[in-house]
C-alpha cells in the first residue's frame, strides 16, 4: 500500500512538473516588439506626420502646428531622446515629407515648403506651394504630401461633415490631387471620404485607406488609377470642372442599400476596394499604409503591406495579388497594444517602423493622448499565415512553418463564412448576406507549407472570413493569428482541386464559448464572447475607449432586450460625447448578445453602480 501511495505521489508530482513546464501560447510581443520613445512632459506631440532623415534624426509634425526634430530616435547610445522645435505657427500639420534638405507639409489650407537657410536648426523660410480652399468646417482635414519618384507631391483632401460627407463647400474636397514643385494642381481621382493614409507600392500604384462612414460600410483599402471613383459622391461637384479626369454626377449613383459591387455593375466608374477591413473586427479608423520594402529587416513578410488603425491602436498586415489585372487580397492582425491612436507609420534607416499617434477628439483603445513608438521584428519566426491566394474553387494558404498534416485535413480545424456590406448614404453598415461555407477537399504540398482548400460556394466580390483555429505546426503549436479576411474581387481560372474530402465530413463551426459562473457570479466565458465578437475592441469594463465603459452602459438601466436592439441598430444620439458611431452588429447571434447584456446589467449589483436618472 505504501509503495502504491508513493507511486501515485511521484506520478502526481511528475504531472505537476509537466504542467508547469508546458510552454505558454505565443504572443505578438514574442516576435514583434514595441519600444517607446520618451517625450518631455511639456511637449504635446499629437503626431500628424513623420519623416525619417538621412542623418539618423526623425522629424515629427503635430496637430498643434509644430515640427519637432528628434535626435537619437533609434536609442543606440542611450534610452534618452532629444527634441528641438524646428517650426511653429502652422495649422494642423497632418503630413510631412523630407527632400533635398527641406520639409514639405500639408497644413489644413496649404502645401508648404519649410527650410532652414542659415542652418541654425530652426526654420526661417516658409514658402507656400499651393493654397487649398477652406470653408472652416472642422472635418476638412488635409493629408500629405507623399512625394513620388518624379518629385511631384500627392495630397488627399477630406470631405467636410454636416451630418454627411460634403465637398461642395471647398474645391477638390473628396479628391486626390497631384501638385508639381512649381505649384500646379492636377486632380487625379475622386470619391474619397476621409483618406488619412496612402502610399505608392514598388510598382508605382497608389493605394489609400478609407474610414467607415456615409457610403462606406466598413474600412477598406482601394487601388486608384487616374479618373477613378472610390465611392463617396460628396465631392462630385468638382467632376464638372474642365480639368477633372472623372465625369460623374450624384444622380448616377445607386443608393438602395445593395452591396457596392451591384452598384459597380451598373456604373463601372465605381472602383471596388482591393481589401475590406471588417469594421470593429479589423479596425475602425484605417490610417496609414506602408509596403515592406526593407527586404526582410522589418518583418517576415517582405513586399506585403502594413495598415495602421487609429481607433484600435494597432498595425494590421495586408497581402495582395493581381487576378485578371485586378488587385485583391487578405487582411490579418499583426501587432496590437500601441499607446495611442496610430495615424502615421514610417520606416527607419534600420528597417524598424516609427509609429506616430494621437487620439484627441477621435478616441482610441490606446489610453494616451499621443505617443511615439518604434515597432520591430526580433528575428524569431512565428507560425503565421504567410499568403493567401485565390483559386478557381477555393484558396491556397501558405504558412511560415510546415503544418501538422492531420490538423489541416480536419474540417473542424476551419470555420469559413462570407459576407459583405451595404453601399448607401447612411453612416456605416451591418454585415449582410452572411453565409457559412463548407470545405469539399484539402490538399497539402510536399513541403507541408502550403494548404489548398476547395470550398462549396465561394462568392465573387464577397469578404471570405477564415478562422483556422485547429491548424497546428509540426510542434503542435497554433497560429499566432488564426483569422484572416480575403476580398475576392476576381475568381481565377484553373482546374478544380481533386483531393480527398476532409477527415470529419461534417463541417463544424468553432466551438461556442461555455459560460461558467465563479463563486462571485461573474461569467467567466463573457471575456471570450467580448473578444470573439470584437466588443472589447471598443469597450472596456471600467474605462472609456472608443465607446462607453460597460459600467456606464449598466447605469442606463436598459433591459437585456433593449441592449439587443441597440446592438443591432445603434442610436448614436444616446452617446453624443463619443465621436465614433457604433456600427450595427446584427451578425452577432442573439443568444450571445443576450448573454453579454445580462452580464452588463449584472454589473449594477456586482459593482455597486447607481442607475442613471
Amino acid at each position: 500500500m505504501k509503495k502504491y501511495t508513493a507511486f501515485v505521489l511521484l506520478f502526481a508530482v511528475a504531472l505537476g512538473a509537466f504542467a508547469q513546464t508546458k510552454p505558454a501560447p505565443k504572443k505578438e510581443q514574442d516576435y514583434y516588439e514595441i519600444k517607446t520613445l520618451p517625450i518631455p512632459k511639456e511637449i504635446y506631440l499629437e503626431v500628424g506626420g513623420l519623416a525619417t532623415m538621412p542623418d539618423g534624426r526623425l522629424a515629427v509634425s503635430t496637430r498643434r502646428g509644430e515640427i519637432w526634430i528628434v535626435e537619437n530616435p533609434y536609442q543606440k547610445t542611450s534610452h534618452q531622446t532629444y527634441y528641438r522645435r524646428f517650426a511653429s505657427g502652422l495649422h494642423e500639420v497632418l503630413g510631412l515629407a523630407y527632400k533635398d534638405g527641406a520639409f514639405y507639409c500639408s497644413q489644413r489650407g496649404e502645401l508648404t515648403k519649410i527650410s532652414d537657410t542659415d542652418r541654425d536648426g530652426v526654420a526661417d523660410l516658409y514658402e507656400p506651394i499651393y493654397q487649398f480652399d477652406l470653408s472652416g468646417n472642422y472635418h476638412e482635414y488635409t493629408y500629405g504630401p507623399v512625394i513620388d519618384k518624379n518629385g511631384d507631391m500627392w495630397v488627399s483632401l477630406n470631405l467636410a461633415w454636416v451630418g454627411f460627407g460634403e465637398g461642395k463647400f471647398a474645391k477638390w474636397r473628396g479628391w486626390f490631387v497631384k501638385i508639381t514643385p512649381d505649384g500646379k494642381l492636377e486632380p487625379f481621382a475622386g470619391g474619397l471620404r476621409s483618406p488619412a493614409g496612402y502610399s505608392f507600392n514598388e510598382e508605382g500604384d497608389l493605394f489609400y485607406g478609407e474610414n467607415q462612414g456615409d457610403w462606406v460600410g466598413s474600412g477598406r483599402v482601394t487601388h486608384l488609377a487616374k479618373g477613378e471613383f472610390a465611392g463617396n459622391p460628396g465631392g462630385l461637384k468638382w467632376a464638372k470642372e474642365p480639368n477633372s479626369p472623372l465625369k460623374l454626377s450624384l444622380e448616377e449613383i445607386q443608393d438602395n442599400g445593395s452591396p457596392m459591387f451591384e452598384a459597380a455593375k451598373k456604373n463601372p466608374k465605381i472602383k471596388l476596394p482591393a481589401v475590406w477591413f471588417p469594421h470593429a473586427i479589423m479596425g475602425i479608423s484605417t490610417s496609414d499604409i506602408l509596403q515592406d520594402t526593407t527586404k526582410g529587416k522589418f518583418s517576415p513578410f517582405p513586399g506585403q503591406y502594413f495598415v495602421a488603425d487609429q481607433g484600435q491602436s494597432k498595425v494590421m498586415r495586408m497581402g495582395l495579388e493581381k487576378v485578371n489585372g485586378v488587385y485583391q487580397g487578405f487582411a490579418i492582425n499583426y501587432r496590437e497594444g500601441f499607446q495611442s491612436g496610430i495615424l502615421r507609420e514610417r520606416f527607419g534607416l534600420d528597417g524598424s517602423m516609427f509609429v506616430g499617434m494621437t487620439s484627441r477628439g477621435w478616441g482610441s483603445t490606446g489610453k494616451d493622448d499621443f505617443g511615439l513608438q518604434r515597432l520591430f521584428w526580433n528575428g524569431n519566426m512565428p507560425f503565421e499565415i504567410d499568403m493567401i491566394k485565390a483559386k478557381s474553387d477555393g484558396f491556397e494558404f501558405s504558412f511560415t512553418q510546415p503544418v501538422d498534416v492531420n490538423s489541416v485535413k480536419k474540417a473542424a480545424s476551419y470555420a469559413i463564412r462570407s459576407y459583405i456590406y451595404k453601399y448607401q448614404h447612411q453612416y456605416g453598415s451591418p454585415i449582410i448576406e452572411l453565409k457559412d461555407l463548407k470545405i469539399k477537399g484539402v490538399e497539402v504540398s510536399a513541403d507541408r507549407k502550403k494548404v489548398r482548400i476547395s470550398i462549396d460556394g465561394i462568392r465573387q466580390f464577397f469578404i471570405h472570413e477564415f478562422t483556422l483555429k485547429g491548424v497546428l505546426n509540426e510542434k503542435g503549436e497554433p497560429l499566432l493569428h488564426e483569422t484572416a479576411y480575403y476580398t475576392l474581387n476576381e475568381i481565377p481560372a484553373g482546374p478544380a482541386l481533386v483531393a480527398a474530402a476532409p477527415q470529419d465530413q461534417i463541417f463544424t463551426k468553432v466551438t461556442e464559448i461555455r459560460v461558467v459562473k465563479n463563486s462571485m457570479g461573474y461569467e467567466l466565458g463573457i471575456a471570450g464572447l467580448l473578444k470573439k465578437h470584437t466588443c472589447s475592441a471598443c469597450h472596456a469594463k471600467d474605462s472609456k475607449l472608443i465607446g462607453p465603459a460597460f459600467t456606464e452602459i449598466a447605469k442606463r438601466n436598459y433591459s437585456n432586450q433593449k441592449i439587443l436592439e441597440l446592438v443591432y441598430k445603434p442610436n448614436p444620439q444616446n452617446w453624443p460625447d463619443f465621436a465614433t458611431e457604433m456600427a450595427p452588429m446584427s451578425h452577432v447571434p442573439k443568444a450571445d448578445v443576450l448573454k453579454i447584456a445580462g452580464w452588463i446589467n449584472g454589473l449594477r449589483e456586482t459593482e455597486g453602480l447607481k442607475n442613471r436618472d
